[in-house]
């Protein structure tokens, strides 16, 4: 009889060269692969990757504009900086620890010293070219996959110095990608706050900042909705802005060597403990640190030398110094907030009463909740082990065993009634996908205070399942997506979900874990083939593939769809419509169109949100404009039943 280790010889030991092992890992190098639709997926680190050798570039004094084209699947990026040195073009793209961010000397303080991120990109690309002009001369290479297909002669050039890379992130790896111009706005907009006088160009559109972090939460707050003008500080190497505002949570943009530190790390541990010691001593009470940071909205940006990061992705800073000779990053943090944010308050008397209005107003609704809220707490521990609204899956988003390139994969389904939830809960993956399901449509929360979260037992339950009822960073899901059916009814239920985590839970929305589910409306087929179709255009194309005469089944609701056909549409082939709360747009404006008294709007928006619904006749009827003219009045009917509701 064999052993379990008879087969383990010289030849199981294999040696993976550094683009296949980058293709075979990739979620190590850029995270998640994702299709785009989240603010964090690979294509999206793909394009950062490059922008940050620019952006090195800009800040060693080299290079004011960076010229930046994305269309549907190509990027194009071109930076005037020294140029890559003609001989070493071809390593510095396709050679593991290869760069000049080694020489400490040329780059101080750069985003990343891994050698690794152009590298990753060529890898990850079906198509990669660099061009790089130097002193009159200029040296071209393209690949594929990370292999080089052409290997052009240096030849004579009248372009300005710089880098000039091209890529086409390979679809074989990123299936269906496609680029979300809100995301990309944001990424430039955030390179530009953090690099005042530098142009960077995407599209057409500049994008330029003269005021630094000031600028940025400009841009992410509506000045009818903060409590006192902005406080904006700068030092060497660190750069804050903090303002108060009237909703709930707290809200943090934190960035280290320009890189937007989404899961921020020690510089964001020591500016939120810094802010709550400085706010006490200068009004000399020993405040919550709950109610110092409520409502809080924060800027905070760092230069460290050789930093440490906790990923390849490089999103949570694991550093505790600010360079290998400098001080503790708590230290460092701390010195500057006591010293300048105390400075603040006593010149601006008028702002420092402001915020201690603020802090008492938020003294005053936690106390007046905590009853509340212990024993709703109690009461969703007993529901939780008795009830089946929460099916949950193995593994979270604070898992810490879990390995990086996994923890992303978690989400948890809410859905409508035990029909939809039961498909869902048969076809998912136990280990990575939980399900919650609503009772009936949730409660409109607009305008109510936070002591509904936990009076409401479907709201309470909610966030008890999300693990948010303390801080959003014991979020358990990295996905939190909302499956309702393609109705009016379902409409209804998706709007007062996003309006709960609106009023109550924005930084879940900012930070992008809030998703709607897109379920196909049709199942076109033959005897052969079978094609699932998200919409009419779809449903036209399948007709055409399939020939004549297919089946074609519209499905009008979730519980509809069996649960060995759902697998396909929350497995690989997921399509997730991300929630975003547009920078320009006030939370308080949104919550008022969705869910005020403005009954003509929304009826208008949900009909016309749900135009595929009058679309949809058989395609041998002869009342294909009866039909439509019903499907019309009906609609109209129930979204004046919702809106009756909501308003």
């Amino acid at each position: 009889m064999a052993t379990g280790n008879s087969n383990y010889t010289e030849e199981s030991i294999k040696s993976l060269d550094w683009k296949e092992h980058i293709r075979l890992r990739p979620g190590m190098y850029i995270g998640k692969l994702g299709d785009g639709s989240a603010h964090d997926d690979g294509i999206y680190v793909l394009v950062k990757e490059i922008i940050d050798n620019c952006i090195d570039e800009h800040m060693m004094g080299f290079g004011k504009t960076i010229d930046i084209k994305v269309s549907d699947h190509k990027v194009r990026i071109r930076d005037y900086g020294r140029g890559i040195p003609l001989g070493k073009v071809i390593d510095c793209v396709s050679k593991i620890n290869t760069g000049g961010k080694y020489d400490s000397g040329a780059f101080q303080k750069s985003v990343g010293l891994n050698g690794v991120g152009t590298k990753a990109v060529n890898a990850l690309s079906s198509y990669f070219k660099v061009q790089s002009f130097r002193d009159g001369k200029t040296k071209m290479a393209e690949f594929n996959q990370g292999e080089v297909t052409s290997d052009a002669q240096v030849v004579s050039t009248s372009d300005r110095n710089g880098t000039y890379i091209t890529f086409e992130p390979d679809n074989v790896i990123f299936k269906n990608f496609h680029f979300i111009p809100d995301y990309l706005d944001n990424l430039i907009w955030n390179y530009a706050y953090l690099n005042a006088g530098l142009t960077l160009v995407l599209n057409g559109k500049k994008y330029h900042s003269e005021n630094g972090l000031l600028d940025l939460l400009r841009r992410k707050t509506d000045e009818e909705n903060i409590r006192y003008p902005i406080m904006h500080m700068k030092g060497e190497d660190i750069e804050i802005a903090l303002t108060h505002s009237n909703q709930y949570g707290e809200e943090y943009y934190s960035f280290v060597n320009g890189q937007y530190t989404t899961q921020g790390g020690t510089h964001l541990a020591a500016f939120r403990e810094s802010i709550v010691k400085t706010v006490r001593e200068f009004f000399k009470k020993d405040f919550d640190a709950a109610d110092v940071r409520a409502s809080i909205v924060a800027a905070i940006a760092i230069r460290v030398q050789e930093p440490v990061f906790e990923s390849q992705t490089k999103t949570k800073l694991g550093s505790q110094n600010l360079g290998p000779e400098g001080p503790t990053m708590r230290t460092f943090v701390n010195d500057f907030i006591k010293k300048e944010l105390d400075n603040y308050l006593h010149q601006n008397s008028e702002s420092a009463g402001l915020l201690l209005k603020r802090i008492l107003q938020s003294e005053r609704e936690r106390k007046e909740i905590a009853g509340i809220k212990k024993l709703a707490n109690e009461r969703a521990k007993k529901a939780n082990l008795h009830n089946k609204k929460l099916r949950d899956c193995r593994v979270h988003l604070n898992d810490k065993k879990l390995v990086e390139e996994r923890r992303n994969d978690s989400m948890i389904f809410i859905t409508e009634g035990d029909s939809a939830s039961g498909s869902i809960t048969k076809a998912r993956d136990v280990q990575f996908q939980a399900v919650f399901s609503l009772k009936g449509k949730p409660l409109n929360s607009f305008g109510l205070t936070r002591k509904v979260v936990y009076e409401n037992e479907e709201f309470n339950l909610i966030q008890a399942a999300l693990g948010i009822e303390e801080d959003l960073e014991d979020l358990r899901y990295n996905q939190v997506v909302i499956a309702t059916d393609a109705d009016v009814d379902g409409m209804h239920i998706r709007l007062l979900l996003i309006t709960f985590f609106l009023q109550f839970f924005p930084e879940l929305i900012r930070q992008g874990h809030l998703f709607v589910l897109q379920t196909p409306l049709f199942r076109v087929r033959n005897k052969k083939s079978t094609l699932y179709c998200y919409d009419d255009t779809e449903r036209e194309a399948a007709i055409k593939t399939l020939g004549k005469n297919p089946e074609i089944t519209r499905f009008k609701g979730l519980g509809e769809i069996s649960p060995d056909e759902f697998k396909h549409f929350i497995s690989e082939d997921i399509r997730l419509d991300p929630v975003k709360i547009d920078a320009h747009e006030s939370i308080k404006e949104m919550l008022k169109f969705f869910m005020g008294k403005n009954t003509p709007e929304r009826q208008e928006y949900i009909i016309r949100n749900l135009r595929f619904e009058l679309d949809i006749v058989d395609e041998d009827s002869e009342k294909s404009e009866e039909e439509s003219e019903k499907k019309i009045s009906q609609t109209k009917e129930e979204s004046s039943a919702v809106n009756s509701e909501a308003a």
